[in-house]
C-alpha cells in the first residue's frame, strides 16, 4: 500500500562526553535505527542525528584532573564514536557536539525567547562554595555526616545508608570531594525557568494526553502515569521551577547579559538535538530554519527511562514557550540487564560493545536478538548469553539463512541462475501465515519489533515446511523433474526475498547480501509480495551468516588478557549471571628486566580510592578478609582479601584502600569477590616480609580515579 511521504527528525539521547559507548547507548541506538531504515523503507524522508552532551561541572573536573582543557578531554572521546557505530550499522546522518556554534546560537536564543514570555526569574540562593577549587560545588561534589542518621561520607543530595534526602548546606561536617576543604556557604544569583507558572502547567497537562498525528499517544501509558505524578493529576500545583544557571568556572554557554552565569546542562543538551539538525542542514544545504518550521515535520526522541523528566517537562514548556516546534513523540524504553542482573562492567555483567566486535561476533545477532526482545512498553531487556546463542542459531541461521541455502544452489547449478515461474497457490499458503506486510509496517511503526520478528518467522516456518514437503533434493535425482525443481526453488527463494525484506531494517548487513545475490534492486516496502518473474537471474550462493560459536560469548564476559596480571590465569567459565573468574590474592609484580607495557595496557586497569565500611574474618580462611567497600558513584563493594596475617578486621574499618574496579568477579565457597585491594610487599623473603595496603593521599574520597 503506498503512503504519503513524511518528513521527519529523529535523534536518541546525547550520550554524555565522559567515557565510550555502553551496551545500553547501542541498544537505544539501534532500536532507533531499525525504526529509521523502516521509515526510509516506506519512502519517507528521514533526519537522524545525535551529539555529544560535552558540557558540565563533571567533564570540567575530569579534564582538570587529567591535565587537559574541557574541549581536548571531550575530543578525545569523540574520536573513539565511529568504530561503535560503524560497527553495529548504526546509520547517523550527522553526530554533533553540545560545544558547538549552532548550540551557543540555539541555546541562548530559546532562553531570550522564555525571558521575553516572562518565564525567567532571578534569585538569590545559598550554596556550598571550595575555597581552595574557588568554585561552587554541586551537590555530588559535597561530602559529610548524614543529619538523619549521621552515617559518615555521604552525598550532598541522599544519604545510601538510610535513604534520607535532603539539602547539601544540611550535611554535618560537609567537606569538598574534590580538595577535601570545609566548605564555605556563600549566596549567589541563579536563574530558574518558571516551570509552575499556571501557563506552563496548562500546557504540559495539555501536550502530555495528546496523540501524534498518526493517532498513537505521544506518551506510553506508563511515562503518562510518571508526568501526571511529576504534575500533579489534573489539578497541577507540583511541579517547581528549574534553576538553569551555574556559577563560573563552569565548562558550559554563557547566559546572554549574565557575565560568569552559565547555562545548566539540562538546558543545553536537548537544545543539542536541535543544533546537531543545524549542522547537518549547513552540509547538506537544506534550510534549517524552514525545515523545522514546517508543519509537516515530525519530531521523535528515543531515550531510556531514567531521563524521563527532562524529555516530557522541561523540554516541550522550553521548546513550546520558545515559539517552536515540540516532540510528537517521546519513545521510551528500559535498561538492559544480563541474565536478570544489572549491568556492570566492573561486576563481571556488563557487554564491551568493541569487545564483541573484536572477538568477531556479527553485529547483525546483536541486533536481531535486542528486536526480538524490545516492544513498545518501557521494559528492561534481558541478555541470556544462551538464549542468545539459541535464537540467533535457530532463527537467523536455521531458518532465514536455511531457505537460501537450501534452494539456491540448486537453481545455479541446473538452471545457470535463472528462475521459473513460482507456485501461486503456495505463495498464498505463505501469505496466510504471517499478519502481512500492512500489519507489520503498523508494528514497526509502533516500535513493537519483537512482535515483528515473531510474525517474519511464521513466515520462515511456512516457507521451510513447504521445502520439507516438497524436498527438492528428491525432485533433483530425477532429470525429468526439471521445471518441478525450478518451481519449488523459485517460490523458496520469492519468499526468502520477502522475509530478508521484511527483516532489512533489523539485519541491514545480511539483508544487503542477500539481496546482492538475489539481484534484488528494489529495497523498497512495497516490493515486498512482489513476484521475482521468471527469467531473473540469481547470483551463485554464497555464505550468509555463521552459527554463533557458544565460545566467542563466553570469551565476552572475560577479562581481556591485557587486563589481568595474575601469577596463574584461571581457566574460562560459562557466566550463569555472567560472571567471569577474577584473583583474589594481590599478582606479583614483573621481575626486572620482564617486558615492558604499553600507556594503553595500563589504562585497562580501573584503579578506584574506596573506603573500608566493613571488615570480618571469613570463617574457614586463616587467610582471608571480607572488606565491604564504598567506591562512590560505583556503590559498594564485596572483596575477599588475603591480608589477615598482617590486619584485624578492626584496624581497617574507616580507611580508605586502592581498588582494581574493573577486576572480573570471582565466586568463591565463601561468596563472589568484587574486585581486588593492592597491597605491597617483597617476593624474597630475605627482603623482608609482611603484607603493606596502599593507601591514598589525605583528600582522597571514595570513587576517586587512580592514574
Amino acid at each position: 500500500m503506498t503512503v504519503a511521504t513524511r518528513k521527519i527528525f529523529v535523534t536518541t539521547a546525547l550520550p554524555y562526553a565522559n567515557g565510550a559507548f555502553h551496551i545500553g547507548h547501542i541498544m537505544e541506538y539501534i532500536q532507533a535505527d531499525i525504526w529509521v531504515r523502516f521509515q526510509r523503507m516506506r519512502g519517507h524522508s528521514v533526519h537522524f542525528v545525535c551529539a555529544d552532551d560535552a558540557h558540565g561541572a563533571p567533564i570540567m573536573i575530569a579534564a582538570d584532573k587529567v591535565g587537559k582543557t574541557p574541549q581536548e578531554f571531550v575530543a578525545e572521546i569523540a574520536a573513539g564514536r565511529r568504530p561503535y557505530l560503524d560497527g553495529f550499522a548504526i546509520a547517523f546522518d550527522h553526530w554533533h557536539s553540545t560545544d558547538s556554534p549552532e548550540n551557543v546560537e540555539l541555546s541562548q536564543g530559546i532562553y531570550l525567547a522564555l525571558r521575553a514570555a516572562g518565564l525567567i526569574d532571578v534569585r538569590e540562593i545559598e550554596q556550598f562554595y571550595d575555597p581552595v577549587k574557588g568554585m561552587f560545588l554541586p551537590d555530588r561534589y559535597i561530602q559529610g555526616e548524614c543529619p538523619v542518621c549521621a552515617a559518615p561520607d555521604q552525598y550532598g543530595d541522599s544519604c545510601e545508608s538510610c535513604g534520607a534526602v535532603y539539602g547539601a548546606t544540611e550535611l554535618r561536617n560537609p567537606r569538598s570531594a574534590l580538595s577535601g576543604a570545609t566548605p564555605e556557604l556563600r549566596r549567589s544569583e541563579h536563574y530558574f525557568f518558571r516551570l509552575s507558572d499556571p501557563r506552563c502547567v496548562a500546557y504540559l497537562q495539555d501536550w502530555t494526553r495528546q496523540s501524534d498525528r498518526r493517532g498513537v499517544p505521544r506518551l506510553q501509558p506508563e511515562v503518562f502515569a510518571k508526568a501526571q505524578e511529576w504534575l500533579g493529576g489534573p489539578e497541577g500545583g507540583k511541579l517547581a521551577d528549574w534553576d538553569i544557571s551555574r556559577d563560573a568556572p563552569y565548562f558550559g554557554i554563557e547566559i546572554p547579559d549574565a557575565p560568569g552565569k552559565y547555562f545548566y546542562v539540562w538546558l543545553d543538551a536537548p537544545i543539542g538535538y536541535l543544533a546537531s539538525l543545524k549542522a547537518y542542514c549547513t552540509g547538506a544545504g537544506l534550510d534549517f530554519d524552514a525545515l523545522v518550521a514546517d508543519p509537516e515535520l515530525e519530531q521523535y526522541h528515543f531515550i531510556g527511562k531514567d531521563i524521563i523528566y527532562f524529555h516530557v517537562l522541561f523540554w516541550p514548556a522550553m521548546l513550546h514557550f520558545a515559539g517552536r516546534k515540540t516532540p510528537e513523540r517521546v519513545n521510551v524504553h528500559g535498561f538492559i540487564n544480563v541474565s536478570g542482573e544489572k549491568m556492570s562492567k566492573s561486576r563481571g555483567t556488563g557487554i564491551s560493545p568493541l569487545r564483541y566486535l573484536e572477538l568477531g561476533l556479527d553485529p547483525d545477532w546483536l541486533r536481531y536478538y535486542l528486536a526480538a526482545k524490545l516492544n513498545n512498553k518501557v521494559e528492561d531487556v534481558d541478555f541470556n548469553p544462551d538464549d542468545f546463542v539459541a535464537r540467533v542459531n535457530s532463527d537467523v541461521v536455521g531458518k532465514l539463512v536455511n531457505i537460501a541455502s537450501r534452494c539456491a544452489g540448486f537453481l545455479t547449478r541446473r538452471f545457470d541462475g535463472v528462475l521459473g515461474n513460482a507456485d501461486d497457490d503456495a505463495l498464498a499458503a505463505f501469505a496466510r501465515s504471517w499478519a502481512g506486510a500492512d500489519a507489520l509496517a503498523d508494528l514497526y511503526e509502533r516500535r513493537d519489533s519483537g512482535k515483528v520478528v515473531r510474525e517474519v518467522m511464521q513466515y520462515a516456518d511456512a516457507v521451510n515446511q513447504y521445502i520439507d514437503a516438497s524436498k527438492p533434493w528428491e525432485i533433483a535425482k530425477d532429470a525429468a523433474r526439471g521445471d518441478e525443481l525450478q518451481t519449488v526453488c523459485t517460490t523458496a527463494m520469492t519468499g526468502f526475498r520477502d522475509l530478508v525484506l521484511l527483516l532489512a531494517p533489523i539485519i541491514p548487513g545480511l539483508a544487503q547480501r542477500a539481496l546482492a545475490q538475489i539481484g534484488q534492486t528494489d529495497t523498497r516496502w512495497d516490493a515486498i509480495g512482489l513476484p521475482l518473474p521468471a527469467g531473473h537471474r540469481i547470483m551463485a550462493y554464497q555464505h550468509l551468516s555463521a552459527r554463533v560459536d557458544p565460545k566467542q560469548v563466553d570469551a565476552l564476559f572475560e577479562a581481556p588478557a591485557s587486563a589481568v596480571t595474575a601469577t596463574a590465569t584461571p581457566a574460562a567459565v560459562k557466566p550463569a549471571a555472567a560472571a567471569a573468574l577474577s584473583s583474589v590474592a594481590a599478582p606479583a609484580p614483573p621481575e626486572p628486566g620482564s617486558e615492558a607495557i604499553s600507556i594503553d595496557d595500563f589504562a585497562t586497569l580501573d584503579l578506584r580510592v574506596a573506603r573500608v565500611t566493613g571488615a570480618e574474618a571469613v570463617e574457614g580462611s586463616k587467610k582471608l578478609i571480607r572488606l565491604t567497600l564504598d567506591v562512590g558513584a560505583l556503590g559498594a563493594r564485596t572483596v575477599f582479601s588475603g591480608i589477615r596475617s598482617a590486619y584485624a578486621p578492626e584496624q581497617l574499618v574507616g580507611r580508605h584502600v586502592v581498588l582494581v574496579a574493573n577486576l572480573a568477579p570471582r565466586t568463591m565457597k565463601f561468596g563472589v569477590s568484587e574486585g581486588m585491594v593492592l597491597s605491597a610487599g617483597w617476593d624474597d623473603p630475605a627482603q623482608g616480609s609482611g603484607i603493606h595496603l596502599l593507601e591514598p593521599d589525605d583528600g582522597a574520597a571514595p570513587g576517586m580515579k587512580v592514574r
